[in-house]
């Protein structure tokens, strides 16, 4: 709806292809047609009207012969028709037929049909007219008394919209809707004469529930979801209230009704901060969460408790609350899962991590019995990320946490079984006295892991942590075991020509001799044709994946068997037991060397592979003290300061945190007045309700600049030229999933412009919600038109058109939509963003192409750029070496990511002033991310040069 236009109530859809009927057509149906004819003829009047005919000939027709009718239909129509048709003069006075229309509704005041009554006060409500509501007072005043709740709540309504509007009609409205209050019985009705004593005249309001303050649990929930925001404007006014209305909040949170429950709550938190209203509050909202079925629901109720947990004195309440918000946890919605396992994680604290870590490991064993669901193993991922945070945070839990997530290292779900073996990495190296346990509990599991990732870094824990004589020879063992007979080439090739022992062998068919085709014998055994799938199942892990070409873990298995034969030396004293278990380390590298260059493997060995295991075989010849050292400590020490850095980012960024939601008023600090503070800085001070309204309607204000106006002029865009003869620019407000263009047109030319249309196309994928409707300039005469263009996809989009009138046309400029208005900055842990580059098929390579010299300044320009965030650590890119590589990572309000990978050098052999070159792979699922990023990191580029 375009700022020209009058305001509308009814939106009636007009089929595109209709032909507009003549006006004979029409007058003739309207006098002589049956009611069925009459009633098309109404519907086709109406259309003409809203699309901006004027057909003042038809109104004298319409008041003589449908005005009349009695059929209910043609009564609905005659509402809308007479909420759109002109009813004053060009000079302003009101139409003499009018007087007829206002007789006729006087008839239907007092119509003894409800539906009839009802329907005619409904639309009094929309009449701007003083002169036609003024002799229609006493019919309004005398449906207050009718039998029916519907004429009476149509009726309270009509009252209010004409007391608010024409005050003089009706001056004692709030008194005579006080007296309806006191008697009125049903809810509907008290509900709307209570919402108008709210908006006229606050006293009344105020007086008639004190009188019935004490029955406000009994009355129905649209009644006191009213009475709820009565009290909250009223304390929001008059702090002093409080204390009088705040017992009927703490009854209204028992509420059968889930909306009072809410509003009662979240008014109960604005008015008081006594320890016991947060409480109730907190437990009212899990209450609700864990009742509703509607998982909606249930996220917006949870963002209201994330909410009161930002506020450092009710922090300390929710954690007594811990447990109860742990029973939102039965849902089975993943978000909602995701979210309260956060909440939990931030609340946690000395007092309740124990009970916390019992109900997270029953979570953690359920997941474990349930695989039927689709986000089962996400879910227990996420179980097993929060475990670990609290084992970190509280060092005394990971006793008992550490042999319920050890089963999980054989989880068919790598990805699970990838957090758990990071969380044993991080406990085995920062809790020495776990370490005996961990090393039991992971020779336990050791046979059964499935997954090659897996296996690897719990080859990699074994190696680097087994120190005493017994463990080392356990997993050599282990690895034996898992390797199978050796040497494997001999081994597997006995297998593929029969000669295997008599017990392993499975032939359930005797030998049959088949003739070919050239006349000669061959003989098939059964033994080779079944055994192959039998002879797979059977195989061992290890030897499995050096068959199927994963020889990586063949160099991870070398390393370790490296470290632990130079730990056995040094353990002990016999040379015999030393030259036997170094040998055998020996032996079965040199057999796996030998297995990667054969044929036998699905993928033969690489060059990387084989240099690792030669390295170790030759360490293990000469055993020289500097290796011995890089093998048992460096690595050590290398994990060591990655986990110290980790942790030290970490207590950073809870700091930061912390300081955000720290509230302190120093004494110099300014006085903001609620009259004069900015859109941008609506705190808790200003009205939710009115909050929430906003919101609802797309006008709330994001914080983008100091200076509000400053930030509107940078999104105007100039449409037309100065010398056009229609100039246009246009304000391009992007709200979420919409833009709004607000366009100026100005008529610079001294002929009145008629049907002045703006024209508008879209290109990407932007969808134009309405066409703007024509209309009229007069000279040097500017006007607003409003279009609405709906956004489906993060990707560049252009909009263009023209202006045209009955005189000429002008070509727009391109309005380009900036991507980055939708996109935010977001976190993902390495495992993810690994797995996502892997998985996204859409890759864009840009060259860098920059004046810029310094590496870290080229980084942090990207960043701001792109509304990308860095996961690269700060220390990591720290320093300067001549070249960077960065990891950055976004999310759109659509849900899709962006990942992009920067790798820059700057050549220091040219000197100080040499410029940066390389390149930024982008990697998202769609391509028109990939490529809209692409170009504004081109365009950006060039921007730094200018």
């Amino acid at each position: 709806m375009t700022a020209t236009r009058n305001v509308c109530y009814t939106l009636i859809n007009v089929p595109m292809d209709m032909e507009p009927p003549s006006e004979v057509r029409l007058k003739m149906d309207l006098e002589k047609g049956q009611i069925k004819a009459k009633t098309e003829a109404l519907k086709k009047v109406i259309i003409m009207i809203l699309n901006g005919e004027k057909l003042p000939g038809l109104l004298m027709t319409i008041i003589r012969f449908v005005l009349p009718l009695q059929d209910h239909t043609i009564k609905k129509l005659l509402l809308v028709f007479w909420e759109i048709v002109p009813k004053t003069t060009p000079d302003g006075k009101l139409l003499q037929e009018m007087i007829l229309v206002c007789d006729a509704y006087r008839k239907d005041l007092q119509h003894p049909n409800e539906f009839i009554r009802g329907s005619t006060l409904r639309f009094l409500c929309k009449l701007k007219e003083a002169e036609l509501l003024e002799p229609l007072m006493p019919a309004i005043r005398a449906c207050l008394e009718h039998r029916h709740s519907y004429v009476r709540r149509n009726a309270v309504l009509a009252i209010y919209t004409i007391y608010r509007n024409f005050e003089h009609l009706i001056p004692d409205a709030p008194e005579l809707i006080r007296n309806f209050l006191v008697n009125e019985k049903d809810a509907s009705c008290k509900r709307n004469a209570f919402m108008m004593l709210i908006h006229a005249d606050q006293n009344r309001a105020l007086d008639f529930l004190s009188t019935c303050i004490d029955q406000v649990h009994t009355f129905g929930d649209i009644l006191q979801l009213v009475i709820v925001e009565l009290i909250y404007k009223v304390c929001h006014a008059n702090p002093s209230e409080r204390a009088r209305f705040i017992r009927c909040i703490y009854n209204l949170l028992q509420s059968s009704s889930p909306a009072v429950k809410y509003e009662a709550a979240g008014t109960l938190v604005t008015l008081s901060n006594a320890p016991t209203a947060i409480k109730a509050a907190a437990q009212c909202y899990i209450d609700l969460i864990i009742k509703e079925s509607d998982n909606n629901v249930k996220l917006i109720v949870l963002d209201r408790l994330i909410e009161l947990k930002e506020h450092p004195t009710h922090e300390r309440v929710l954690q007594d609350l811990v447990m109860d918000i742990l029973r939102v946890l039965s849902a089975p919605d993943l978000e909602v899962r995701k979210k309260t396992l956060q909440l939990a994680l931030d609340l946690i604290s000395s007092r309740n991590v124990e009970e916390l870590v019992i109900v997270l490991k029953k979570e953690v064993i359920k997941t474990n019995n349930v695989t039927e669901h689709e986000d089962t193993d996400r879910y227990r991922q996420l179980l097993v990320r929060t475990l670990h945070t609290c084992s970190v945070r509280f060092p005394d839990m990971a006793a008992n946490v550490i042999p319920v997530l050890m089963e999980f290292l054989s989880d068919s779900n790598e990805a699970a079984a990838a957090d758990v073996l990071e969380f044993i990495r991080e406990a085995i190296q920062r809790f020495d006295s776990l370490r005996p346990l961990i090393i039991e509990k992971m020779l336990e599991v050791f046979h059964a892991i499935r997954a090659v990732k897996i296996y690897r870094g719990a080859l990699w824990i074994l190696g680097e942590y087994c120190i005493t004589k017994d463990d080392i020879q356990s997993v050599m063992t282990e690895v034996r075991r898992s390797l199978g007979e050796i040497p494997i080439v001999e081994n597997e090739i006995k297998k593929e020509l029969g000669e295997v022992k008599a017990g392993d062998e499975v032939m359930t068919a005797p030998v049959q001799r088949l003739v070919t085709e050239m006349g000669t014998y061959v003989t098939q055994s059964a033994l080779s044709s079944s055994w192959p799938s039998k002879k797979e199942e059977d195989r061992p892990p290890l030897r499995g994946f050096l068959m199927d070409g994963n020889f990586y873990v063949a160099a991870s298995l070398a390393t370790t068997l490296t470290k632990l034969a130079l730990r056995y030396v040094s353990l002990v004293q016999d040379k015999r037991k030393q030259n036997s278990f170094v040998a055998e380390s020996m032996l079965i590298m040199s057999t796996v060397l030998h297995l990667g260059k054969s044929v036998l493997p699905k993928k033969p060995i690489t060059d990387d592979d084989v240099d690792r295991i030669s390295l170790c075989l030759k360490v293990l010849s000469e055993c020289p003290p500097l290796m011995h050292d890089i093998f048992n400590k460096e690595c050590r020490e290398s994990l060591s300061r990655m986990l110290t850095v980790k942790l030290e980012e970490e207590k950073l960024s809870q700091k930061k945190e912390s300081k955000k939601r720290s509230i302190a008023v120093q004494a110099d600090d300014p006085i903001f007045f609620m009259q004069l503070t900015a859109k941008n800085e609506l705190t808790s001070k200003e009205d939710q309700f009115q909050l929430s309204l906003l919101a609802a309607m797309g006008n709330t204000q994001r914080k983008e600049a100091a200076d509000a106006l400053a930030s509107k002029l940078n999104k105007v865009t100039q449409l037309t030229g100065f010398s056009d003869p229609v100039y246009a620019e246009a304000y391009v407000h992007v709200n979420q999933y919409n833009i709004v263009l607000d366009v100026l047109v100005v008529n610079q030319t001294s002929d009145t412009l008629q049907n002045c249309t703006l024209e508008l196309a879209t290109l990407g994928d932007l969808k134009l919600v309405e066409k703007p409707s024509p209309l009229t300039l007069a000279p040097h005469d500017f006007a607003n038109i409003k279009a609405n263009i709906k956004v489906a996809s993060t990707e560049n989009g252009i909009i263009f058109g023209n202006i045209g009138s009955d005189r000429n046309c002008v070509v727009l400029s391109d309005i380009h939509i900036d991507i980055m208005d939708y996109i935010q900055p977001a976190s993902c842990t390495d495992a993810e963003f690994r797995q996502m580059w892997a998985e996204f098929e859409w890759e864009n390579k840009v060259t860098v192409n920059t004046n810029m010299t310094d590496l870290n300044e080229y980084l942090q320009h990207i960043l701001k750029s792109t509304n990308m965030k860095c996961l690269t650590p700060e220390k990591a890119s720290s320093g300067f070496c001549g070249f960077m590589a960065a990891n950055l990572y976004a999310r759109s309000i659509f849900g899709e990511d962006a990942l992009a990978n920067v790798s820059i050098e700057k050549p220091i052999h040219l000197g100080p002033d040499a410029l940066l070159s390389g390149h930024i792979r982008i990697r998202a699922k769609s391509q028109g991310m990939a490529l809209s990023l692409g170009d504004k990191l081109n365009l950006s580029q060039k921007k730094s040069r200018t």
